[in-house]
């Protein structure tokens, strides 16, 4: 990859160098993607469904040990019965949810799920109800699964939980948080999830928990499955209520099993935000999808509810051994291990791509709501590796600090869990209703109906979470959400303002008024000036090159002494007269507002406010300096018929290169003359600043030009014999110069066009004016070129005008032009 040359020297031929934390991003990350790189991989059924349906397939893994957390303790040994009651009213749910869901994708076939629905139908402010609730079920989602998986390794290695911990967290936070931070690594680096890889934890799991099942049925029907043995650690105590199904007590606790449980629904809604990733016919495949993820999570939870029923698997404070390996251990049996380490393989493989769903998910919400004006434009970006990184790393140290605050248990997350799932399902399944009443397309009645008893299902399901899980953490999404929904429609005024004000000069052009710009008479430039350097004179020159009707220099005095001596170094004859003007009460911006208004009095006056601007390392520059150039251009901006421009000066590289100069000198013996320190010399355009003719092309002893950083580059050649270096030139004379194009520009002057071509060699540049000529064929930026004429020297640096000239062309020779001569 080429990097850009010239930049930091003013053009004189080195290379821009990387910064340490681009070095490191390539180092940890390679290199960079082209867009070119950035193209959909359109999935088939069978990888579709591996891909798209593992978070809602991973959630059968814990599913009903969270119900049973919450009965065992209620009703103790009666909580195997009713396991399998609770399991029906979960899988109806799931069906109510499928099929709300297959409307979703028959009509919106585009990336965006239940937030898109919501925009369509009820408007983009309402529409952040569904996009908090996404954003919260992702960020939860990461945790919930990685404390999932954590407890499945630990059941298949008890040993791991007896490992000493000098950090203090348990052996599930360490673990979780290494499977976040790798997530989040892999994703940095681009990962795809239209992959095989990502297909085969799910097809495994299903796989090995489906056959897990059926031969635990064959041996219940053989009667030889008996009941799991305890393990070492203390399980849920268990209770021993004797009060009847219909008190108070076990319908409030029947309702906290039914919101455990309701998290086996997460993950369907996955399908949907992703159908543009289908191949076509994109609705009918993700209804099929669809409706095949619903009967797998179906039979997966089903089939573990009737084992635990069957087996009476307990759950365990710690959160291990999971329910799921207790059964897996107890079917399979001593000779079955291989199946068994089948099981847990394939549960800790689909939750961990379960997780890492969301660090797809999250980052391409987050951009679609940042899109819409809600959330900020940065996260549109795409980084390194064509990924949305900033919503990655965000992604990360949310679930990372609710990990760690809540800890890595899975009991311990869900309360934060099914709030925004369910209002997802909601807000979907509500708007596809209204969406039914607006067209009225064939088939809307049945539709209609779906969609309705969809959103009424959900929104049941979010109020019983608010209410049973209020206290145990669902308050704080109870509250947080809002609370986001109102930060996001007020990000988006503050976007909606700025864009009234930019759009102004539009809606004056549709309303009929003069698209001319305003004819200012008289243009003042005023330079602000804090000290006599060279980033001072680049403003004076930058101030010159406007061509403005007046030209001032103004110092406010602060401190008397400092003044005097600015007075003494601001040379007598110099062109323009630097004025002083008191600042008594040292309200810098008070006093340029002041100044620049009182210029700016009369409609025909347009004032230039010119503030040179010292750039310095990025910390440590804003620790030493303050940001007054920034501060005054903020406030002169705001003044009618003023503008303020910033005039950088990169001093952090001048240094660098004055201390490479420095040792260079040190090396050579003997010493060449030292340069003669003084203003650059030369025109100053707003991208670039020519060297001083005395630091950058100063002549040696025996007269030669001593060449420049980059000599023999491709930008800055070196001359060949019988021609002059171009830094040798310090006196008019007749000479014959040769170099490369840099720069090529048309002035106009007095009803007249000069083209300006500005060449340079390796000792340094000059400038070939043509007067009354506005194209030159061949003359362009990058060709190589040779003038003969008569050399001038102004401000310090060689010109020439209208002298004869040659293409250089390798191989080729041309007779020289004589225009000019």
């Amino acid at each position: 990859m080429r990097r850009a040359a010239g930049v930091l020297s003013g053009g004189q031929g080195t290379e821009l160098p990387e910064t340490f934390w681009y070095t490191a991003k390539r180092r940890l990350l390679g290199p960079p993607m082209v867009n070119e790189q950035l193209r959909t991989e359109r999935l088939s059924k069978p990888l579709a469904l591996g891909v798209l349906s593992c978070d809602g397939i991973s959630s059968a893994a814990y599913g009903t040990e969270e119900m049973l957390i919450v009965m065992v303790v209620a009703v103790g040994l009666r909580a195997f019965n009713l396991i399998i009651p609770m399991t029906l009213v979960i899988l109806f749910g799931i069906v109510i949810v499928v099929l709300s869901y297959r409307e979703v994708v028959t009509v919106y076939t585009r990336a965006g799920g239940s937030y898109v629905v919501a925009r369509e139908n009820f408007g983009p402010r309402v529409a952040q109800i569904a996009a908090v609730a996404l954003l919260i079920d992702y960020v939860v989602t990461v945790a919930v699964q990685t404390a999932a998986a954590a407890a499945v390794i630990v059941s298949a290695f008890p040993a791991l939980s007896r490992l000493p911990s000098p950090f203090g967290p348990n052996i599930l936070d360490v673990l979780a948080v290494i499977m976040i931070l790798a997530m989040c690594y892999g994703n940095l680096r681009g990962i795809r999830e239209a992959g095989k890889t990502f297909a085969l934890p799910t097809y495994l799991f299903s796989g090995s928990v489906g056959l897990m099942i059926i031969i635990g049925l064959i041996r219940e029907a053989m009667g030889n499955l008996h009941h799991v043995p305890h393990y070492a650690g203390a399980t849920f105590a268990v209770g021993h209520s004797t009060q009847g199904l219909l008190s108070f007590a076990i319908i409030y606790m029947l309702l906290k099993a039914y919101a455990n449980g309701g998290s086996s629904l997460t993950g369907i809604e996955a399908v949907s935000n992703a159908v543009s990733a289908l191949r076509p016919p994109e609705g009918r495949n993700a209804r099929q999808i669809l409706v095949m993820q619903g009967s797998i999570v179906i039979f997966l939870i089903g089939g573990i509810s009737w084992l635990s029923h069957v087996t009476h698997a307990t759950p365990y404070v710690n959160g291990y051994p999971t329910v799921l390996a207790q059964e897996a251990s107890l079917v399979f049996g001593g000779s079955g291990r291989v199946l068994y380490w089948l099981v847990i393989v394939g549960t800790a493989a689909i939750l961990f791509t379960g997780g890492n769903t969301s660090f797809s998910g999250f980052p391409f919400l987050a951009s679609f709501v940042a899109e819409d004006s809600f959330l900020p434009r940065w996260l549109t970006k795409r980084g390194h590796r064509l990924v949305f990184s900033n919503g990655i790393i965000i992604l990360t140290v949310i679930s990372l600090t609710l990990g760690l605050v809540v800890g890595f248990n899975v009991d311990g997350l869900v309360p934060f869990y099914a709030i925004g799932v369910f209002t997802g399902f909601s807000m979907a399944g509500f708007g596809m209703a209204r969406y039914h009443l607006r067209t009225k397309e064939p088939g809307w009645r049945r539709r209609l109906v779906i969609n309705t008893i969809g959103g009424v299902y959900t929104v049941l399901v979010v109020l019983i979470f608010a209410v049973v899980k209020f206290k145990e953490g669902a308050w704080l999404v109870v509250i947080v959400g809002p609370l986001l929904v109102f930060v996001l429609i007020r990000l988006n005024r503050e976007y909606r303002t700025e864009a009234q004000v930019l759009e102004t000069i539009g809606e004056r052009r549709a309303s009929g008024e003069s698209q001319r710009p305003p004819n200012y008479t008289r243009r003042v430039v005023i330079v602000f000036v804090d000290d006599f350097d060279l980033s001072t004179i680049a403003a004076l020159r930058y101030a010159k090159s406007l061509r403005p009707t007046t030209v001032r220099a103004v110092h406010f005095v602060i401190d008397s002494q400092k003044a005097e001596r600015l007075r003494a170094a601001w040379l007598p004859d110099r062109s323009v007269s630097l004025d002083f003007i008191d600042c008594s009460d040292r309200r810098l911006t008070r006093c340029a507002a002041d100044l620049v208004s009182h210029e700016a009095e009369t409609s025909e006056t347009q004032v230039t406010a010119i503030l040179p601007r010292r750039s310095f390392s990025p910390l440590l520059g804003r620790f030493l300096h303050d940001r007054t150039a920034d501060k005054i251009a903020g406030v002169v901006s705001r003044v009618p018929n003023a503008a303020a421009t910033i005039i950088p000066f990169d001093v952090q590289n001048r240094i660098r290169v004055l201390q490479e100069r420095q040792a260079e000198r040190e090396m050579r013996a003997p010493a060449a003359p030292a340069p003669v320190p003084g203003p650059p010399a030369g025109a100053v355009t707003a991208g670039r600043q020519r060297l001083p003719s005395g630091v950058a092309s100063t002549a040696s002893g025996d007269g030669q030009a001593e060449p420049l950083p980059g000599a023999g580059g491709y930008d800055r050649p070196i001359p060949p014999p019988g021609v002059t270096p171009i830094g040798s030139l310090h006196e008019p004379r007749r000479t014959i110069v040769e170099g490369r194009i840099r720069t090529v520009e048309i002035r106009s002057v007095e009803h007249n066009s000069v083209l300006a071509c500005e060449i340079s060699d390796s000792t340094g540049d000059l400038t070939a004016l043509f007067y009354g000529r506005s194209h030159i064929p061949g003359l362009i930026c990058g060709a190589k070129i040779r003038f003969r004429g008569a050399v001038g020297i102004k401000n310090g640096a060689p010109v020439m005008i209208n002298p004869a000239y040659e293409l250089v062309v390798p191989g080729v020779t041309g007779k020289p032009s004589m225009d000019g001569e």
